[in-house]
């Protein structure tokens, strides 16, 4: 709605703990650095230069940083760790390697290093060339004129496509990018041998069109419960006119959007779980049966650790254009926190996330909050989206008075600036806490009271 680029991402684990914690990196110089994964043991010597950017890292470090999601002090944004799957049929003849750069790695490598989304897509298309991966990912870039979508498939090759002018891709686990035009370097930028891999290996099942979806990606019934009724929902939402199945395996990656998006939209995809259709495993007021609301993989889940969207603006200046929104948490119900990236620190308890337990961090505490709330949702929801919708509304507050006040030196405002938000927000979230328990300390079934008895 306001002509900012934007690119959003949830990040979910395993299970259902995963301490994470934002952080901004400071710029810095260092000559003859070589980072070494401690996951694959791969060695990619780094440029001299690395500049400022933010970070959602893991807390516990021992398996890799993970630092999924940031943007940079040229306001250039990446998403990375989306895992995805190429075809049995492609890893044939181009495997997964095990000493290679991973999603573990992929931020790090390549966010401090770059000044355009293109440039993000093209360094890291060349460090896949170069030392191979071990995993399918899906990576996203932005800057305030572009959105970039990289893709790999197999171990060393990837494509990457510029999202076209006034549209939007959903892109769950799963290989999405449709027909890919190698040639126009203005739109796609692909691996150096990808056309010849194809035609060597017979891989093409459309002669006479390059669909990276049908080449390399997956179409299994697992697609069809796991990752496409995620695309179904999103385009139901932003294109309501459209009529699609759940798990239709040929909805189109990029549409146009019926009505422009703004980020409470956004924000609401993020943390939807088919919200108003028999699919909503809450049971809504659509009233599936309990096998259709657990039919299909729900996007808010226990599994949720960190939701990014990162904002690039384009009717502002340069150096207070870019916000990265952060939830954390189960994403139902947990806020999106609005922080200018043009900063040199991060809040306490976003910066502090410990690996256990903690209401002294908003990891946990949004946590721990989804632990009390999930067994008594409707219960809870007039509570619970009252502060959701407070905190929204004191976030555009903030950001607009952030903008118009902006003064001095620059970074440093902006960083007290986050911490007044982020530290308003957080107060609200431990008021939550505070009326959750006192309400469940009403809603036992052993409550009995004898003048209701006798």
């Amino acid at each position: 709605m306001d002509g900012s680029t934007i690119v959003a991402r949830n990040e979910d684990g395993y299970g259902p703990i995963n301490p994470i914690k934002f952080v901004v990196h400071a710029a810095k110089n260092q000559q003859n650095v070589v980072y070494t994964s401690i996951t694959t043991g791969v060695k990619v010597p780094l440029p001299d230069h690395a500049y400022r950017y933010t970070a959602t890292p893991q807390a516990d470090q021992s398996d890799g940083q993970y630092e999924e999601a940031g943007i940079n002090e040229f306001n250039v944004g990446m998403s990375s760790t989306e895992t995805t799957a190429t075809n049995a049929r492609v890893l044939g003849y181009d495997p997964l390697v095990h000493d290679g750069v991973d999603e573990e790695a992929m931020l790090t490598l390549v966010l401090p290093y770059i000044k355009t989304a293109k440039e993000g897509a093209a360094r890291l298309g060349a460090l896949l060339e170069k030392y191979g991966t071990g995993e399918c990912n899906s990576i996203a870039f932005n800057d305030k004129d572009e959105i970039w979508l990289l893709e790999t498939a197999g171990g060393h090759h990837w494509a990457a496509m510029r999202l076209p002018e006034d549209t939007y891709a959903i892109v769950p686990n799963q290989t999405v990018m449709e027909e890919v035009y190698p040639n126009d370097t203005d739109n796609f930028l692909v691996a150096t041998d990808l056309v010849e891999f194809v035609e060597k290996h017979h891989l093409n099942p459309q002669p006479g069109h390059f669909n990276f979806r049908e080449i390399f990606g997956t179409q299994s019934e697992a697609d069809a419960y796991y990752n496409t009724p995620r695309t179904w929902y999103g385009q139901k939402l932003f294109n309501p006119e459209i009529e699609q199945e759940p798990t239709a395996q040929d909805m189109a990656m990029v549409r146009k959007p019926s009505k422009k998006i703004a980020i409470e939209d956004v924000e609401f995809f993020l943390s939807s779980h088919y919200n108003g259709t028999k699919f909503d495993p809450f049971g809504t007021f659509a009233s599936g049966t309990k096998d259709e609301q657990k039919q299909f993989r729900s996007i808010a889940m226990d599994r949720n650790q960190a939701s990014s969207i990162l904002q690039i603006r384009n009717d502002v200046d340069d150096d207070h254009a870019a916000i990265q929104w952060i939830a954390l948490g189960f994403f139902a119900y947990s806020p999106y926190v609005p922080f200018f990236t043009n900063i040199t620190d991060t809040p306490e308890d976003y910066k502090n996330t410990t690996n256990d337990v903690s209401v002294d961090n908003i990891y946990w505490l949004e946590k721990t909050l989804s632990v009390m709330i999930e067994p008594h949702f409707h219960e809870y929801a007039e509570t619970v989206n009252a502060y959701l919708d407070s905190c929204q509304s004191y976030a555009r507050q903030r950001v607009e008075a952030a903008d118009e006040g902006v003064t001095g030196d620059v970074a440093d405002y902006l960083t007290k600036s986050n911490l007044e938000t982020a530290g308003e927000i957080s107060h609200r979230t431990h008021q939550l806490f505070d009326s959750i328990v006192k309400q469940g300390l009403m809603l036992s079934k052993t409550t009995w009271e004898k003048g209701q008895n006798l």
